[in-house]
């Protein structure tokens, strides 16, 4: 489904696998930072780094089983400070959206739907649902370099114009 000309959920998708990806190696050599502290921030979920990359998967993982009418899981069983499961479970995640997104029928993803996060009745549609999910990661990822570097774990550049996607380079002079 193309969001703008030439730009299409696929593209946000690949972007987001090289994050995924950039970050899951990062985090190999340095699983202590996994345990970092997110700092005070508004409703206090997710303490930790790893808490927030949980979330990012987590979340996924639920806005399409929303779209799919299936039952929430609960995803207390994932490790935050395990590299491999933690990131494992984003495959998962990853090969969930993936399939919807290839099996959705063209004529659903206008009609809007509704269910609740968290306090909230959401009214969504389909589209709307995988955009927000995409960008979510996305955000997500940014906060997360920061706090790294904040506290003195500097990850690799992620930005869009860093990654291998629509071709070209960023090298450092």
């Amino acid at each position: 489904m193309l969001l703008m000309p030439g730009l299409s959920f696929d593209d946000l998708i690949d972007y987001t696998d090289w994050q995924r990806g950039k970050w899951r190696a990062w985090f190999a050599t340095k699983p202590e930072a996994l345990a970092l502290s997110t700092g005070d921030h508004a409703d206090g979920r997710f303490t930790t780094v790893g808490e927030v990359v949980k979330h990012i998967f987590g979340a996924e993982l639920r806005y399409v089983q929303r779209l799919e009418g299936e039952p929430l899981s609960d995803l207390a069983e994932v490790p935050t400070d395990k590299v491999d499961e933690l990131f494992g479970k984003g495959d998962e995640t990853r090969q969930r959206l993936r399939h919807l997104l290839a099996t959705m029928p063209g004529d659903q993803w206008e009609i809007p739907r509704q269910f609740i996060v968290l306090k909230y009745q959401v009214t969504a549609t389909p589209r709307k649902i995988i955009a927000h999910t995409l960008m979510h990661e996305i955000r997500h990822w940014a906060q997360l370099a920061t706090v790294c570097r904040m506290s003195g774990h500097v990850a690799d550049a992620q930005d869009l114009l860093a990654s291998p996607l629509w071709g070209g380079e960023f090298v450092a002079q």
